[in-house]
């Protein structure tokens, strides 16, 4: 049930197949009503209702009709374009959180959903002419007209909020949001300090599990896989993040025996291997804890580049890794291990870890930094920042490291002068004591 809740939210036809579905019925049960209604003489008792003959009635209900078929596809086009554009300098990446925006999935929603309205009710408009009694669905027809009109106002909703979408801020403030949603679902609230220790991997080498495809792992039911593997008799170790790049015929997860010395039934781990983890074409959001901060480096890389060269961007940008890495390291970083009743662990999920993590949001900034003040000035800030909230001796050696890369870059390829660069060694040093003294 998660893995489908999932794809809906991550995908954009649910929600304007549904507004299609209600307009259908709308659309049939609306004029069904309005013949209930009908007096003799075609008189209807509610006097706020469409008031023109059945003539009228079919050009208004064509004009709604044609109008937001077009809107609907000229919009989108023009939107589309926009966003390939604004992916192509920042990150192509973005294009999945146009997808999963709610504001985009409900215009759309309102502009098929009237579409399709006005056609089932156009449908059921009769002339005197053509049918031998002539019926208008006034109350039908006068819903549709108050849908087109919510629908233009939501279309111009929309156009303000892809305006502000498109901007640089609001893409990395998205990218925040996904990311702090992701922490919650995913790691565990307790702190670092009383978390458990890393899960011991058995001394005997286990037996490898290839993968029969290739992709990202995106999902694994870790209850499903262990409920397979204590009828097996075995423990399970998948041997990928979610997150990572899997290819058919690599390690996809190791075997042991479990309790020791008895037999295994790998056919049936291996069945539950298949149908519990799920490979995408890309990584989704979902359960990737480090895919908002991929993201945000991709952001922040692409405004360091020569053909772009926007070092205010690049300076927003580890602004965000800093606050994403900065709550990632103070969140216990382990391994999900599922246990059967006994306590004995029957499946194992691996974790992303600091270090790993630290890496991943600093190594391309830092490759791509040197002749940018502002961008070294703020990468030392990166670090003082994080080495202020990390626990105690959890990344000391890794942030002391990419400092004296920071202060290599200054004096090497800007005119930053050394008693500065000093300066951010010894804040640095005070933070990871858990000091930060005032005016500093």
């Amino acid at each position: 049930m998660s893995r489908l809740r999932g794809r809906l939210r991550s995908s954009l036809w649910p929600l304007p197949v549904l507004a299609v579905v209600l307009a259908i019925g709308l659309g049939i049960g609306l004029p069904a009503l309005d013949q209930a209604l009908e007096q003799p003489g075609g008189e209807h008792p509610l006097t706020f209702v469409f008031g023109g003959g059945p003539t009228v009635a079919r050009d208004v209900l064509a004009a709604i009709a044609g109008s937001l078929i077009s809107v609907t596809g000229l919009t989108f086009s023009f939107t589309v374009v926009a966003l390939q554009l604004s992916s192509s300098q920042h990150s192509p990446r973005l294009l999945q959180t146009f997808v999963t925006d709610r504001v985009v999935q409900t215009t759309l929603a309102s502009l098929v959903g009237t579409f399709v309205y006005a056609l089932t009710v156009l449908r059921t408009v009769r002339t005197e002419q053509s049918e031998g009694s002539a019926f208008v669905p006034r109350l039908a027809v006068t819903v549709g007209f108050v849908l087109a009109v919510l629908s233009v106002v939501g279309l111009i909703l929309f156009l303000g909020h892809l305006a502000r979408s498109l901007r640089v801020e609001s893409m990395l403030r998205d990218v925040s949001v996904e990311a702090h949603a992701t922490f919650e679902r995913e790691l565990p609230h307790d702190s670092p300090d009383t978390a458990e220790p890393p899960f011991p991997l058995p001394a005997t080498p286990g037996t490898v599990v290839p993968a029969s495809g290739s992709g990202f792992v995106v999902d694994a039911d870790g209850p499903g896989i262990a409920r397979a593997a204590e009828q097996a008799g075995a423990l399970v170790v998948l041997a990928r993040r979610i997150g990572d790049s899997v290819v058919a015929g690599t390690p996809l997860a190791h075997v042991w025996a479990h309790p020791p010395g008895t037999s295994v039934d790998l056919a049936a781990v291996e069945e539950a291997l298949r149908e519990g983890v799920r490979l995408g074409f890309e990584r989704t959001p979902e359960r990737d804890v480090a895919y908002s901060l991929r993201k945000s480096v991709d952001i922040t890389v692409r405004a360091l580049s020569p053909g772009t060269n926007d070092p205010t961007t690049a300076v927003h940008g580890l602004s965000h890794i800093s606050a994403l890495l900065g709550e990632l390291v103070t969140r216990p970083l382990r391994p999900a291990v599922q246990r059967d009743a006994a306590g004995a662990a029957r499946f194992v999920l691996p974790q992303w870890n600091a270090s790993g993590l630290v890496q991943q949001g600093l190594e391309e900034p830092l490759q791509f930094a040197g002749g940018q003040p502002a961008v070294l000035r703020r990468l030392a800030a990166l670090l003082r920042e994080l080495a202020y909230r990390a626990p105690d001796g959890l990344l000391d050696g890794e942030l002391l490291r990419h400092a004296q890369r920071v202060v290599d870059l200054a004096g090497d390829s800007t005119a930053i002068e050394s008693a500065e660069t000093e300066q951010w060694m010894v804040t640095l040093h005070e933070a990871l004591a858990g000091r930060w003294p005032a005016g500093t």
